[in-house]
């Protein structure tokens, strides 16, 4: 019997790998230019923690958890998202403690909703995203919009578009939910169940729906920024003053709903422009959770966040045709000939390994044709051969691939006449 690999889940192979790597990196990178620090927490967690932090009107908590009992009959989820697994470790953990302390936090790692699988959409999928808990100030908004944007660009997109909207505070969406009530309730039959539900549960989850989003009632819905009070319209013009500042672009879509309940004040959208890039535009979304730390039993600490999912920005790399991180090449490969040679290889090996080469050698007793080929299909940029001869002076040949030129030198100097083999062929 064949055994394929669950629908929705993907092998990442040597290949693609380091293509991973390279976006993981930047991304650390630029958080830690941020003052941003890491943060790992499990890939499942009590499920609570995501009907409390998600909200148990959200799609994801309906209809895409990935929800099991232990052996101990306790309710256990894969984690759908980041933010609520890391705010439950910061009230756990009482990373609070000091007083008006800035709690700024990146993470990476697998997450699974159980959704239909389509380009840049898995059911499992690898998420990068930050938190900053501790702040209630527009500036630290702009600093995170401006911290994505700059991983964006450092990884060579620039077919971006920034959208941002304003959720307001409690009194606004209080007004807000109010009017959008009045607005659907009429017509509430013509609309989904799962619309129906939310209307008094949370009726402006259904500005985000996707089966209604063509009805006529959504166009003319209530827009939040017509219900923001004083407090939240400075906010928010604070935000796009600063923004403005920074040289950043945006646009403001006052239809622009986060998918998860603990939105309030700004939330935003980075999406791809470029030709080709799919249907589905959307690359990172975030925004501000004033709230959700008091959900977990915490003080009353205001955050903001987003998160970008690693599928989707390969996706929209390879649309603009940004050159991809290759597999990373070997410095030498060591053709030995003999068991005493291929004694030692190995030890050579080892040795230059220590002084940070990358090299390889045969282990499956191939010819000396084979090997130079081996080497040639690696990439080598030199082969160092050990033969009877040389192994009885002590020395070895090192041959650059590219030029062909070679010389002898001996054992003991291999790590330094590398060096210089490999600036010297390959002309750098």
């Amino acid at each position: 019997m064949s055994i394929r690999l669950p629908r929705g889940t993907q092998d990442i192979l040597p290949e693609d790998a380091v293509v991973w790597q390279h976006i993981e990196k930047v991304a650390k990178d630029v958080c830690q230019s941020y003052h941003f620090e890491e943060i790992r927490t499990p890939i499942f967690e009590h499920t609570e923690v995501f009907t409390r932090g998600v909200g148990d009107t959200t799609d994801i908590v309906q209809k895409e958890m990935y929800t099991f009992k232990d052996r101990g009959d306790r309710s256990l989820t894969l984690r759908p998202e980041g933010t609520a697994s890391v705010v439950r470790s910061y009230v756990e953990h009482k990373l609070y403690g000091e007083a008006n302390a800035l709690t700024k936090l990146f993470y990476t790692g697998p997450m699974f909703r159980y959704e239909r699988p389509q380009a840049g959409r898995m059911r499992q999928f690898v998420q990068f995203g930050v938190e900053a808990l501790g702040s209630a100030n527009p500036h630290l908004d702009a600093e995170v919009l401006a911290l994505i944007i700059d991983i964006c660009n450092r990884l060579g997109l620039v077919n971006l578009k920034l959208v941002i909207n304003s959720l307001g505070d409690k009194e606004s969406r209080d007004r807000h939910r109010q009017a959008l009530i009045d607005h659907f309730t009429p017509s509430i039959n013509e609309f989904c169940s799962d619309c129906q539900t939310r209307l008094d549960k949370n009726p402006l989850r259904i500005l985000d729906c996707k089966k209604d989003r063509d009805h006529p009632l959504m166009e003319t819905a209530p827009a939040i920024l017509d219900f923001l009070n004083e407090e939240s319209m400075g906010y928010f013009e604070n935000l796009k003053h600063t923004l403005d500042q920074l040289g950043i672009s945006y646009e403001v879509d006052a239809t622009l709903v986060r998918g998860l309940d603990y939105y309030n004040h700004t939330a935003f959208e980075l999406m791809s422009t470029a030709p080709g890039f799919g249907a589905i535009t959307t690359l990172c979304g975030g925004g501000r959770y004033n709230g959700l730390v008091q959900e977990f039993g915490g003080p009353e600490t205001p955050g903001i966040g987003f998160a970008f999912s690693i599928e989707r920005f390969i996706l929209a790399m390879k649309a603009e045709g940004v050159a991809l991180p290759e597999r990373p090449q070997l410095d030498a490969y060591v053709v030995a000939l003999g068991e005493e040679a291929n004694q030692r290889a190995a030890v050579l090996l080892h040795e230059l390994r220590k002084d940070g080469y990358r090299v390889d050698k045969d282990y499956m007793g191939k010819k000396m044709k084979a090997q130079f080929k081996t080497a040639d299909r690696n990439g080598a940029a030199c082969t160092i051969i050990i033969g009877e001869d040389e192994l009885a002076n002590e020395q070895a040949v090192i041959r650059h691939m590219g030029s062909g030129e070679q010389k002898t030198v001996s054992l003991e100097s291999v790590a330094v006449e590398l060096r210089e083999s490999i600036k010297g062929g390959a002309g750098l």
